[in-house]
Order: C-alpha cells, then sequence, then structure tokens
C-alpha cells in the first residue's frame, strides 16, 4: 500500500499549468504514492495530456458527469489507499521537498491530523502568513481557513473513522468547513520555515469568480463553528483586533478605528491617538 495518496480533481485545466503540476508531483523526493486524478468535465477531458505520462503512481478517472469538486473530492477520498492525502489542485507546483516534510511531521506526531505548509503566488509573489501551532490554527479557524487547503495533507483514518467528507452544501468554502468539522477531532500544524508551493493567483480563481458565493458560504460555516465550539469561540472574540478605516474623498485614511475585546481605540491619521472607547456591561439587580 502506498504511504500518500495524491488527489488531483481536473476540471478544463490549462495545458501547460496541468502538465507543471502533475511533473511537480512526479518529481517529489518522497516517491512512494498514488497519484488519483479525477476529471470532472466529461464533454472536455485532459485524457490525451494525463496519459502522455508512463510514471505507473498516475491513475486516471473520468466522471460520467459533472459532480462538482466536493464529490470529485470525495471520490477520490473514497479510492485512496495510502495512509496519507496529499491535496493537488490541478494548476499549482509543490516543491520537491514538500510531501517529505509533511510526512515526516505526521509520523512524529499521531496527535496531527493536518499538516499545511507555507506558499507563495506565482503571479503577486506574496507569501502565506498562516499560524504554526495547533491552538493557534483552530482559533484563526473560528474566522479564516487557517490551513491554505491546497498545501494540505490529511491523515485519511482521521477522515473515516469521524465520516467527515467535503460537503457540497458549504461549496465553494468546502475546504474550510472541512477543517472546521475536523476541530474537535485532530490536531493542526502548519510548515512555516520554508515555502513548499507555488499557489497559482489568476483571474479564473473560484475566489474570484464565485465572491458572492464564497462570501455566503463562509457565512454558513461561522455559523456552525460558533455553535459547535462557543468556548473557543468566546475566546477568540476576546482575542481577535478588528480594524476599520475612514476615508476621505474615498482613499485618503483619516481615522482608523482597532477594536479589541471590549476596548476601542481611534486614531488620526493611523498613528495619534485621538481617544479610547471601553465598554462596561452592568448587570441591575433586582429586588
Amino acid at each position: 500500500m502506498p504511504k500518500i495518496s495524491v488527489l488531483m480533481p481536473v476540471y478544463r485545466t490549462n495545458e501547460d499549468f496541468l502538465r507543471q503540476a502533475i511533473e511537480s508531483i512526479l518529481r517529489q523526493s518522497f516517491a512512494d504514492f498514488e497519484f488519483l486524478i479525477v476529471d470532472d468535465c466529461p464533454e472536455d477531458d485532459r485524457e490525451d495530456i494525463i496519459k502522455s505520462y508512463t510514471d505507473p503512481r498516475i491513475r486516471y478517472y473520468k466522471n460520467e458527469r459533472n459532480l462538482g469538486i466536493a464529490e470529485s473530492r470525495n471520490r477520490l477520498i473514497d479510492m485512496a489507499r495510502g495512509e496519507y492525502l496529499a491535496v493537488v489542485d490541478h494548476d499549482d507546483v509543490s516543491l520537491p521537498e514538500r510531501f517529505a516534510r509533511q510526512i515526516a511531521y505526521l509520523d512524529a506526531h499521531p496527535e496531527t491530523g493536518v499538516v499545511g505548509t507555507k506558499l507563495k503566488t506565482i503571479i503577486r509573489k506574496r507569501v502565506s502568513s498562516n499560524p504554526t501551532e495547533d491552538r493557534d490554527i483552530k482559533m484563526a479557524l473560528m474566522r479564516t481557513c487557517a490551513v491554505s487547503h491546497q498545501t494540505a495533507m490529511i491523515r485519511k483514518s482521521v477522515l473515516d473513522e469521524h465520516n467527515i467528507r467535503y460537503e457540497k452544501e458549504f461549496s465553494p468554502a468546502e475546504d474550510y468547513c472541512l477543517f472546521c468539522r475536523l476541530i474537535s477531532h485532530t490536531g493542526f500544524y502548519n510548515i512555516n520555515d520554508e515555502i513548499l508551493l507555488h499557489y497559482r493567483d489568476h483571474a479564473t480563481n473560484t475566489s474570484h469568480t464565485q465572491f458572492d458565493k464564497m462570501q455566503q458560504a463562509t457565512l454558513a460555516v461561522w455559523a456552525f463553528v460558533k455553535a459547535q465550539h462557543p468556548v473557543l469561540y468566546n475566546e477568540f472574540l476576546l482575542k481577535a483586533k478588528h480594524t476599520t478605516f475612514v476615508r476621505l474623498f474615498g482613499f485618503i485614511p483619516l481615522l482608523t478605528v482597532v477594536t479589541k475585546a471590549n476596548q476601542t481605540k481611534i486614531y488620526l491619521l493611523g498613528f495619534i491617538l485621538l481617544c479610547r472607547l471601553k465598554s462596561v456591561i452592568k448587570i441591575k439587580e433586582v429586588s
């Protein structure tokens, strides 16, 4: 049985991008994996591209009908035979040591079920800044997807034991939802001392093309996270910092309002402290 199952859903992927993604997996320094690829576009498949690679670790499947990203990812999970699942998007580039670094951590930390890595965007050259340790990641998950999904490696047994899969009802935030479902069941870690993936940030990314739908799905995730993890959520509220800008003529930053817990600070031009406001809750005694 392979140590890793690499899971790649494909949908009308640009040929150059797809080849770069596939070749980045085949160049991994850790070689004990099966490479499962599911094509979710039956009428416009990429079979010829994928079958041009003769590596025996590649297993190609084509959905008979379009299932969508969540169900395609679930099909990949159900077919996987590996101990660990490596999430791979169809147009990103995994650097050669990615799998080796993630496996080393998971093998040494059986309490951890999800390991992400630092990434760098290909076009804008931005570097991710997610928290490193389990508690900080879980706290951040109260408000954001604190593990870059395209870098994740997941312990398959955790998903199977708790019957957790991607939920299409939360698409296109199904990855964020999955991580939040795992909060009570396993530990998280992000490898932040090395960039291990190059993320292709372009105009056709789901985060751009389905922005409104993503916002609605994220709100739905927040609702169930608040209900399922009230203690963690309240701790997050106490520690979280919210910043609002008041701009003159729409672009000149006039006032900066920073709120943390029950205290608000208002700055002029971003650095001159004008005032502090503190909220106090009084409970009236009833005789």
